[in-house]
């Protein structure tokens, strides 16, 4: 099993955009925003470009961890102004401007000397920048995977280096492609939460919480409410919404499950410091146990593509015995990556 696009990166857009119909319809009858993308430096010749499209925790650690590693006046970054404006309000990146720049226009002259750009994929606007300067430069433009895959998925680009959690991720993401190079560095966001443990982990038998994917496009709505309410009604357990499920018809959800008496968790405290967790097909699983804190997956009849995840991440079914904590790799994945980085930028 692979990726349902595995080059298209037209068609896996097309088929996000389906998901949410209403969405995209609302949005083609109103004159989008034009992103205004920064670029932060401190160097006047940097040799890595980091794009950075969100400032999720996942985002964080596997895409920004790596530059912590490189010398500060190698490495720019180019982000949405909200996403810069975060990085430096929280002192994530150092730089004494923000930089204004047309994505539409060529590589800027001051970034003439990058030969490694690193982001998350070329499906949003900062990395889909920096793959087009990457083809002007000739840079190797590098994927680090900061969650978990399943079919659906974003395509990689042409010619791309993976940073995979895993060589069975980097096959999968690769899904055949013979031009893709994978190198498996372990994964930042999991390396953190085993780092992070506490000494006592959670009682296996305390009140569980669910993981909320109501937002998710992979699976149909009704699947993933289906599951939660029959789990939390059979086992007590609270309802923790995901941030994305902001929209209406969640909010709608939300209120019904709580006439219905399921307690929503609203805290949305570190999973490392809770009770166990169950999800069908949360990267928080894994983040949960890495912690070592117990955690499983469940589905309703959940279509194959989600007994393929669960069997290649080794996740445990709600039971038995929660999910093992995955294995750490013996270098932290973010300093692994920059040793690649300055590999390829030292050619």
């Amino acid at each position: 099993m692979g990726l349902n696009f595995p080059e298209d990166l037209d068609g896996w857009g097309r088929w996000q955009r389906s998901r949410n119909r209403l969405r995209t319809i609302k949005a083609a009858l109103r004159t989008p925003a034009p992103v205004d993308l920064v670029l932060l430096h401190t160097g006047p010749a940097p040799r890595v470009l980091i794009a950075l499209d969100a400032t999720t925790p996942t985002a964080l650690a596997a895409i920004l961890r790596p530059a912590a590693s490189l010398p500060a006046d190698q490495v720019a970054v180019l982000a949405p102004r909200a996403v810069a404006e975060h990085l430096l309000r929280e002192q994530l990146f150092v730089a004494p401007e923000l930089r204004s720049i047309d994505g539409s226009a060529p590589c800027p002259e001051t970034l003439s000397e990058v030969r490694a750009v690193v982001s998350a994929g070329y499906f949003l606007i900062a990395g889909a920048t920096a793959h087009r300067w990457a083809i002007e430069l000739g840079a190797t433009y590098c994927v680090v995977q900061h969650g978990l895959l399943t079919p659906f998925a974003p395509p990689l680009p042409a010619g791309a280096t993976l940073f995979a959690f895993s060589e069975a991720d980097g096959e999968f993401w690769r899904s055949g492609r013979s031009d893709v190079t994978v190198k498996a560095v372990g994964s930042q966001l999991l390396w953190n939460a085993a780092d992070s443990a506490p000494a006592q982990t959670s009682d296996p038998h305390e009140r569980p919480v669910f993981l909320g994917q109501l937002h998710g496009a992979e699976l149909p709505r009704s699947l993933s409410a289906r599951t939660a309410t029959a789990f939390c009604a059979q086992t007590g357990a609270t309802y923790r919404p995901h941030p994305a499920e902001t929209d209406r018809l969640s909010r709608w959800q939300h209120r019904k499950w709580e006439r219905q008496g399921i307690e929503l968790d609203r805290v949305g405290a570190p999973l490392s410091e809770g009770p166990p967790v169950v999800a069908i097909f949360s990267t928080g699983i894994l983040e949960a146990a890495a912690a070592g804190v117990p955690a499983w997956v469940t589905g309703i009849n959940p279509p194959e593509w989600v007994h393929e995840f669960w069997h290649r991440y080794g996740l445990a079914p709600w039971g038995g015995a929660p999910t093992p904590p995955p294995i750490q790799p013996a270098i932290e994945p973010g300093e692994h990556i920059a040793r690649q980085i300055e590999k390829l930028v030292k050619r």
